[in-house]
């Protein structure tokens, strides 16, 4: 493997474009040395330094290629993973990584037999609230939780000609904002005993998924996943209450508006979230406004270079990810029938 690490990009879409491409441009032990897209001059408008390939399978072919990442549409990840690993690169795969498990199944055991590795890009466990909610329960501030809501609310209105909101498999807000969601829950309180959900198609001529309430069954306490596009109030993020003290969060992490606008990881300010939470003390009510820990979606990349160098483990693992897939399917077949479904 070279040092530092050669990654391509398979797709220059927003995701590509937008997350993945600063990120590993800014991660020390990477550079981007080359992208998969049929639009080479806009690529190159953008990255005149890198290389772009018209098809995956050049890429693929590449000894000089480190690491593979697959930031295209939702029903094109398995292929593009399964092909990658087949031709010994190491995957990384924009979440929500395949359709349902099945698919998941077949990436990992292909990551397996060729001895390579294979991570989900789940950016926002590096959000500032998400990493200052994790430290207020690892710190018991909260006591036991019995109740947890995790929210990512938008207002957009208008349904725009784009894959993730036109009907087809992996388009909806459950697929990409779910998964995120699904993820963090996992991460803080790990698989559920079971799964309720309600997905829906509510605005006006929506083609996919653009609402979502999804009950998560522990067996000490609850966590809802929730997410609305017509939400204009004040965006709700975390309410978490616990034996000893509540936790209320608002406003959403800066990193992804930050890159949308053109700015840089690592610039000044970078990661940093202004919208305090506020802890309510059960037995006395005091309120104590919390600072936010230091959000760093960066800290994904540096794990991947760490662990492909054997000084770290992988931070978020296949086995991981299958804890999430079951949750996301579980979610569509309990929508699908209106039932729970029960996990083993």
């Amino acid at each position: 493997m070279h040092s530092p690490l050669r990654t391509v990009i398979i797709g220059y879409g927003l995701v590509g474009r937008v997350f993945h491409a600063p990120l590993i441009r800014h991660t020390q032990g990477m550079t981007l040395t080359g992208v998969v897209s049929s639009r080479a001059d806009d690529v190159h408008a953008e990255l005149p330094d890198v290389e772009v390939y018209p098809t995956a399978e050049q890429a693929f072919k590449d000894p000089e290629v480190d690491l593979i990442v697959i930031a295209t549409p939702n029903d094109t990840h398995t292929g593009f993973a399964i092909a990658a690993l087949e031709a010994g690169k190491h995957v990384v795969v924009d979440k929500p990584v395949a359709l349902d498990g099945e698919e998941l199944e077949r990436i990992i055991a292909c990551a397996r037999h060729h001895d390579r590795v294979f991570s989900v890009f789940q950016n926002r466990r590096w959000d500032a609230d998400f990493l200052t909610l994790k430290a207020l329960l690892d710190a018991d501030r909260l006591g036991s939780v019995t109740r947890c809501h995790m929210h990512f609310d938008r207002f957009r209105p208008e349904v725009r000609d784009r894959w993730r909101e036109r009907p087809g498999p992996g388009s909806g807000a459950w697929y990409d904002l779910g998964a995120h969601l699904a993820d963090q829950a996992v991460t803080l309180f790990g698989t559920p005993k079971a799964v309720y959900a309600d997905l829906a198609t509510l605005r006006p001529n929506g083609g996919a998924v653009d609402y979502f309430h999804v009950l998560l069954r522990y067996d000490d306490h609850r966590v809802v996943l929730s997410s609305h596009a017509m939400s204009a109030h004040d965006g709700l993020r975390y309410a978490v209450d616990g034996t000893r003290a509540s936790y209320i969060k608002h406003g959403i992490d800066t990193q992804e508006q930050t890159l949308r606008d053109g700015g840089v990881p690592g610039q000044p300010g970078w990661g940093e979230d202004p919208t305090r939470g506020v802890l309510y003390q059960g037995d006395t009510g005091e309120r104590e406004s919390i600072d936010n820990a230091l959000g760093d979606y960066r800290a994904y990349y540096d794990n991947i270079v760490a662990h492909l160098a054997g000084q770290a483990e992988l931070a978020v693992t296949p086995e991981q990810a299958i804890d999430v897939m079951r949750v996301i399917d579980a979610a569509h077949e309990s929508s699908a029938t209106g039932r729970e479904i029960v996990l083993d």
